[in-house]
């Protein structure tokens, strides 16, 4: 059984944003649910994150970002935007969310753990280099890409967004970045707004953002789908040396703030791709990043089962193009028409979107 390490801290669930808002301090119940069940077993460990330093954080954001969100801590309040509010805690545990992903980064890189989830909030996905947004500080995942790089020394880094929300801000600070590319699957439209398909890069980094922006309603079929047509061949092509991936659970079919239909075993599906193509080219390196995800029930059930999936992997991790495990039937009612396991506008998708990187990475389609 290959080690997993999981970070989380009780700072974490001292940030609120206020009374009533969707990004509350009891997600940390559900993280700690889960947690308190793996204890003791084989190939987990569980530790507390570190806090990111000014250097890591400013590889991303301005000093000014950083400043302003420092000069939150110890004030009762401090509102940023429409949907971004701090209290006394919330910039320790920004902090220590973003410094707990380059900890999990280290640990995979000098093989002190095969895979690590980072189990913190606030989530960091939206944030731009300058300002907060969508209930996120600083950007957890690019924080830990660009550490990866000056750290470890890696080239090639790829993100996995699942979240059911477009990830605007990392794609936009590796727009123009061969070296790291962008995947996301997301609802649209949807907040942010951002995520077309037509969007894949900036100058040298055309053909390093992928975005498949999809319509409520979408099923395990359809999201498992993308994955075996289109975004493991491209992983494939890329040969990341670390996957990480903005792991956020409002995709489940229970959350309040997306319109998917996913199970739960979607989530352990997903991670069973992403780790079989982390086994192929980046010995084994993967980083999971607790984003969004809004019921508690679907955000402890989805965490449970990506967990299980980096704990136990399937066996036998195939070569690349190998057809990954068969998606199961939709449950009645979940989208596709009878008789059909993938909607065709997701087939389509996939064709478009195979069609648009081709220039860049050649055919995806077998």
């Amino acid at each position: 059984m290959q080690p997993v390490r999981i970070y989380t801290d009780p700072v974490c669930r001292e940030h609120s944003a206020g009374v009533g808002h969707p990004e509350r301090p009891e997600r940390m119940d559900s993280v700690s649910t889960v947690l308190a069940d793996l204890v003791g077993e084989p190939g987990i460990t569980i530790l507390s994150g570190r806090d990111a330093s000014d250097e890591q954080i400013l590889r991303v954001h301005t000093a000014g970002h950083l400043d302003a969100v420092r000069a939150s801590a110890g004030r009762e309040v401090t509102v940023f935007d429409a949907d971004t509010a701090a209290n006394r805690h919330s910039f320790a545990a920004a902090l220590r969310a973003a410094g707990s992903a380059c900890a999990a980064v280290d640990a995979v890189c000098a093989g002190d753990a095969r895979r690590a989830f980072v189990a913190t909030r606030p989530p960091g996905h939206h944030a731009e280099r300058d300002r907060t947004m969508g209930f996120c500080f600083f950007n957890n995942v690019a924080v830990a890409a660009e550490h990866a790089r000056h750290a470890h020394g890696l080239e090639r880094v790829a993100i996995v967004d699942w979240d059911v929300h477009h990830g605007n801000g990392t794609m936009h600070h590796f727009a123009a970045d061969p070296g790291v590319l962008f995947v996301s699957l997301h609802q649209y439209p949807l907040f942010p707004g951002t995520g077309r398909l037509e969007e894949t890069g900036s100058d040298a980094g055309v053909g390093f953002s992928l975005n498949l922006p999809l319509s409520a309603g979408r099923t395990d079929n359809d999201y498992l789908y993308l994955f075996d047509s289109v975004i493991v061949p491209l992983l494939d092509r890329f040969a990341p040396q670390l996957v990480l991936v903005s792991a956020g659970y409002d995709a489940h079919e229970r959350d309040p703030l997306g319109s998917m239909l996913l199970t739960s075993g979607a989530f352990a599906a997903m991670t069973e791709r992403l780790v079989s193509v982390a086994e192929r080219s980046a010995e084994g390196r993967l980083v999971a990043v607790l984003e969004g995800g809004y019921s508690l029930a679907g955000l402890e059930s989805g965490l449970r089962e990506t967990i299980a999936a980096m704990v136990v992997p399937e066996p036998g991790f195939p070569e690349a193009g190998a057809a990954a495990p068969a998606a199961r039937p939709a449950p009645a009612g979940h989208g596709a028409p009878a008789g059909r396991l993938v909607d065709s506008v997701v087939e389509e998708l996939a064709e478009q979107a195979a069609i648009q990187l081709e220039p860049v990475w050649g055919s995806l389609r077998a």
